[in-house]
């Protein structure tokens, strides 16, 4: 855990810094436009196989012929995936109404050759533990796709700064992790005897499907009403408010689905495991999650600009969302490495028909209205895929609220008295005001936690310590 979330974590400082260097130099219609592309590829990346691979690490028989049939299965995937997205490009431009996008998404599906040199290792490396090589892959790439999206965004290239630096990055990782796990395999094309893993596999791509739905859906609805100007702004405060969850919450899913495995395959009960697993989730991810919405001013001018404060309201809305929706991401890994992936396929499926449906009814009021439906549509979720996943791992309702419940009145001490502060101080520059806040904040989070829940730390210090009174 701390090789992969620790390079995760670098390798993220790498890319916020040329994030927000790049976000100065180009224009909201810019990744307006951009947001369009990436509808497309999500839409179609659920078919890329990597459910497949993911296969290898739950299975208990592993060999060179099984890896070289999944090799095989990704090939196939992904060559059809490219050549799909290259002729799906103009009927695209079409539904969005930008020409543009037709170019950008025939030179995009090269990403697509690329997963199987990446998706393979990967997982073989996780099956194995060995996350130290994959974080020092990671963060050689993220100074790959920096590197490339500061140079060309500097050069006036615009919207294609933001095309060619995810293809610079998919390709050195594809190099980078073939080499680190030693990918000598000839791709086998004969499925027999990959019964179990193109089952396993298959019930994990549906659930990608229904993900991308879920997922995707608001930039869908939001393309045909919105303008690429307001597109771009949703977009780029989704980013942010994303990036805990979606950058560091996967590598934590990572490691835990490999180590549910080990422990599920041992016959141990998972739920005392994923009992601490939210607690320490949820106490990083709340006070992040409310002290940007407190903050969001102050975070908007001084990262991106005053040209994007009008992003404030939107950042400071689906930031109270996001603790609901980290919450819910955790939970897959646990039925999965039981091998009832069924379980997140229901959540999943759910999720298809909720998001969508409020994400339309959203949209006629604007940035706003997708940011009103967040709020209920997160806690919605959580709510149906805890009813889902805690009965099959043993854990009661009340048991996980009562570990939670610390966690959120520390999280309420703090906004209340990150609210007096800013009441009763002033800064003429937003970093200033920024640092003040998020200081008296995080003390007094840190402070509250201490005084009056100091068991609670320390078990969660002894757990990340690794230390013997940490097992359950």
């Amino acid at each position: 855990m701390a090789w992969r979330w620790g390079t995760q974590f670098v390798a993220q400082l790498i890319t916020w810094t040329s994030t927000i260097l790049v976000v100065r130099l180009l224009e909201p219609t810019d990744y307006g436009l951009f947001a369009m592309t990436q509808v497309v590829l999500t839409a179609l990346a659920f078919l890329n196989g990597h459910s497949f691979a993911t296969s290898l690490i739950q299975t208990d028989r592993i060999d060179e012929r099984r890896i070289a049939q999944v090799f095989g299965l990704l090939l196939m995937f992904n060559g059809a995936l490219a050549a799909m997205q290259f002729l799906f490009a103009p009927y695209a431009a079409e539904y969005f109404g930008e020409p543009l996008v037709e170019h950008m998404l025939r030179i995009q599906a090269v990403i697509f050759l690329t997963v199987p040199f990446t998706a393979l290792p990967s997982e073989l490396l996780a099956r194995r533990l060995e996350f130290r090589k994959q974080g020092q892959v990671n963060m050689v790439t993220a100074l790959i796709g920096a590197g490339t999206a500061l140079t060309l965004a500097l050069a006036g290239f615009g919207v294609w700064a933001l095309v060619y630096a995810p293809i610079a990055m998919f390709v050195s990782r594809a190099i980078g992790l073939s080499v680190a796990a030693r990918l000598l395999v000839r791709p086998v094309f004969d499925p027999r005897g990959a019964g179990d893993l193109v089952t396993f596999g298959g019930t994990l791509t549906l659930c990608q499907l229904f993900w991308i739905i879920q997922s995707q859906s608001d930039i869908v609805i939001a393309g045909r009403t919105m303008s690429t100007h307001d597109l771009g702004l949703y977009s780029e405060s989704l980013f942010l408010t994303l990036i805990v969850t979606g950058r560091f919450l996967p590598p934590i899913n990572e490691v835990a689905m490999a180590a549910y495995s080990e422990l599920s395959r041992a016959g141990r009960s998972l739920g005392p495991y994923f009992v601490r697993t939210a607690r320490t989730v949820l106490m990083v991810v709340a006070p992040i999650y409310i002290g940007l919405s407190l903050t969001a001013e102050s975070a908007i001018l001084s990262l991106f600009g005053e040209k994007w404060a009008e992003m404030i309201p939107i950042v400071h809305g689906l930031a109270l969302a996001m603790p609901f929706f980290a919450l819910h991401l955790i939970c897959s890994p646990t039925t999965n490495a039981m091998g009832r992936p069924k379980v997140y396929l229901g959540t999943s499926i759910t999720g298809a028909f909720i998001m969508p449906a409020l994400f339309l009814w959203g949209s006629a009021n604007g940035a706003m209205g997708l940011v009103h439906a967040w709020w209920v549509a997160a806690p919605l979720l959580l709510t149906i895929t805890l009813s889902l996943t805690l009965p099959r791992i043993g854990v009661k309702p009340l048991d996980l609220a009562k570990q939670l419940t610390p966690i959120a009145l520390s999280c309420i001490v703090m906004a209340i008295s990150v609210t007096l502060v800013q009441n009763l101080t002033h800064f003429d520059l937003p970093p200033l005001e920024l640092a003040w806040n998020a200081v008296v904040g995080a003390l007094t989070y840190i402070a509250t936690l201490w005084f009056f829940w100091p068991r609670l730390v320390r078990e969660t210090l002894d757990m990340l310590l690794n230390r013997q009174s940490a097992q359950p």
